[in-house]
């Protein structure tokens, strides 16, 4: 069943917090050498400027949580608190409202000094401080762990799309991709559980990142849990994948298909075949 090796929280959210800082620096200027705010970008729909847009409201909504700024959450999600899809939808369609016209011009700068206020105010602060994020409806709060992880991962897969959109480049190392896994999918990938088909489902996946980390992830009758350094048990199917593709699959920006032929990702265990499962039980935030 493989050896399960630990990990130090405290060291990997300080190396996601370094991460997170050097993901702003070249975050920044790739929005700066974008020639066309208005290109269509690696999300159906939206701008290059939207998903700068987008990613500013990011920026702002984590570090508000440390300040005295007031955000009325209440009439920005939908009423009677929505689905997790549904509060995802409208938050994403209120934050690319948030610059308009010239003003896109200095997202990159605003998301620099909002990461740079969140990266400040959170300094010296464990690992599992709790962070309010009702735009998930979490209860209890995100911890500072998954929510650094958070905002790691919505700046290099976005900035993946500004890059798609603008024919720049846009590398992910590795290590930012495993980091984004180990602190964000055990929170992100349970909320994104569609529930009505795992009703009735009991399944086991091992799931091994290259590097680090290994997940045990079990969906059982419409809920799921994501463990890490979970004790050893019996698992239905093995996926081993690269860190990078996973991340990229896990939020469909590389088709699953691609992964396996290049031999970025494979199935093992009892039930190799049941690791198409995963991608059709959760889906992307």
């Amino acid at each position: 069943m493989g050896t399960v090796t630990r990990f130090d929280a405290v060291a990997e959210h300080e190396r996601t917090r370094a991460a997170l800082r050097a993901v702003i620096l070249r975050l920044v200027q790739l929005l700066r050498d974008v020639p066309d705010l208005e290109a269509a970008s690696g999300v159906p729909v939206w701008t290059v400027g939207d998903v700068g847009a987008h990613l500013a409201g990011v920026h702002f909504a984590y570090s508000a949580g440390f300040t005295d700024e007031a955000v009325e959450w209440d009439a920005l999600l939908p009423a009677g608190g929505g689905s997790f899809g549904e509060r995802i939808a409208a938050v994403n369609a209120t934050s690319i409202g948030l610059f308009g016209g010239e003003e896109r011009t200095r997202i990159g700068e605003f998301i620099a000094e909002r990461s740079e206020m969140f990266l400040r105010v959170t300094e010296g602060l464990p690992p599992d401080t709790p962070v309010d994020a009702p735009w998930l409806g979490l209860k209890p709060s995100l911890t500072l762990a998954a929510a650094t992880g958070l905002m790691l991962s919505e700046s290099l897969v976005h900035g993946l799309d500004i890059a798609r959109g603008a024919g720049l480049p846009w590398p992910i190392g590795p290590d930012e991709a495993s980091l984004v896994l180990g602190q964000s999918m055990p929170t992100m990938m349970p909320l994104g559980l569609d529930a009505e088909k795992a009703r009735g489902v009991s399944l086991a996946f091992d799931l091994v990142i290259k590097g680090g980390p290994r997940l045990a992830v079990v969906v059982e009758n419409g809920a799921a849990t994501v463990t890490r350094d979970a004790p050893p048990r019996a698992y239905d199917c093995r996926i081993t994948a690269e860190p990078v593709a996973f991340l990229l699959v896990s939020f469909r920006r590389m088709p699953v298909w691609k992964a396996i032929t290049y031999g970025r990702m494979r199935a093992g265990g009892r039930k190799p075949w049941l690791a198409m499962r995963l991608g059709e039980l959760i889906g992307s935030p």
